[in-house]
């Protein structure tokens, strides 16, 4: 741990796009299912499914 008082072992940037308020809704970059986010958003977007195993993924274990 590091003493400049940061107590997290993941560096990863946890921004997320913002909420739709409804359709249409952006893609899934990995499943083409309908995401929360709006159709928009320029960037990579994640439906539910895939945000949820992408975190176990990249999930700092320790």
């Amino acid at each position: 741990m590091s003493d400049d008082g940061d107590m997290g072992y993941c560096l990863i940037d946890a921004t997320r796009p913002p909420k739709a308020d409804g359709p249409p809704y952006a893609e899934c970059v990995l499943c083409w299912e309908p995401t929360e986010y709006p159709e928009s958003y320029k960037g990579i977007t994640l439906c539910p499914v895939c945000e949820w195993q992408e975190a176990q993924r990249t999930a700092c274990s320790g």
